[in-house]
């Protein structure tokens, strides 16, 4: 077909509709609190998306369809959660576990084991399902786990195991 028989506004509206958010195959285990940040986050965008409905004719359509993705998204991703319980043991590494392990140089690292959605690596909230956190679920203070990463593997031995 000749591109002058195209309809550029129907092109130009398919342009700019977001991606979806590729949902994760792994079983969607959250921690208490990441549930409770999965609530808020599908509340908060629930709002959003009525303010910008409630605008008419000045809502942003770009912004609009941002929305209904992420609404989507994260209603799916609440719907298929399923909370671990608080993690209590200091003898097994659990998702929950704040885990403290160190390299062969001695550097000692501190981090918890996350669902997904809540993983936050600035702030040391790992997921479970990250080869780091493979590397850690079900190890015990003493053992020496190997993490296979990108740049290279390194064996790491557990420190200290605190419950959630």
């Amino acid at each position: 077909m000749s591109r002058a028989f195209v309809n550029e506004d129907q092109a130009a509206a398919q342009a700019e509709q977001p991606v979806e958010r590729q949902i994760s195959t792994q079983p969607n285990y959250v921690t208490p609190q990441g549930l409770a940040e999965l609530q808020a986050r599908v509340a908060h965008l629930h709002s959003q998306h009525i303010e910008q409905t409630d605008s008419g004719d000045a809502a942003d359509p770009q912004r609009l369809a941002e929305l209904e993705r992420d609404l989507r998204y994260f209603s799916q991703r609440l719907h298929s959660a399923m909370v671990v319980t608080a993690a209590t043991s200091t003898d097994k590494v659990q998702i929950g576990s704040r885990v403290t392990f160190a390299d062969d140089q001695n550097h000692q690292q501190s981090v918890q084991l996350v669902g997904e959605d809540q993983a936050d690596a600035a702030r040391g909230l790992i997921n479970w399902a990250s080869p780091l956190g493979r590397a850690l679920l079900g190890a015990q203070p003493g053992d020496e786990v190997l993490w296979q990463r990108p740049v290279g593997d390194q064996v790491i031995e557990i420190i200290r195991i605190e419950p959630a």
